[in-house]
């Protein structure tokens, strides 16, 4: 393959990068994980407890978002060399 020029194997791969509601739904459970991780440190079940809510709405937001759609199945690479993959 030249360097430069996408053959058509890969021009119609689409972007694994998901959609921005999909991020939304992902951010928000890393901070209910961050903060329910903070509270077991600081020994709060305050925080545990809110942390653990908030994993819970960034999931229902994930079901809501369908994130799962984002998954781009590529189509097999057939012929491709270890040469290509520079």
């Amino acid at each position: 393959m030249v360097e430069g020029k996408k053959s058509e194997h890969t021009e119609n791969l689409g972007s694994h990068g998901g959609r921005a509601s999909s991020w939304l739904a992902v951010t928000v459970m890393l901070v209910g994980f961050t903060v329910a991780g903070f509270g077991l440190v600081a020994t709060s079940w305050t925080l545990i407890w809110v942390g653990a809510g908030v994993f819970v709405v960034g999931g229902i937001l994930a079901l809501v978002f369908d994130i799962f759609t984002d998954v781009v199945i590529d189509a097999p690479r057939v012929g491709m060399h270890a040469e290509d993959h520079r």
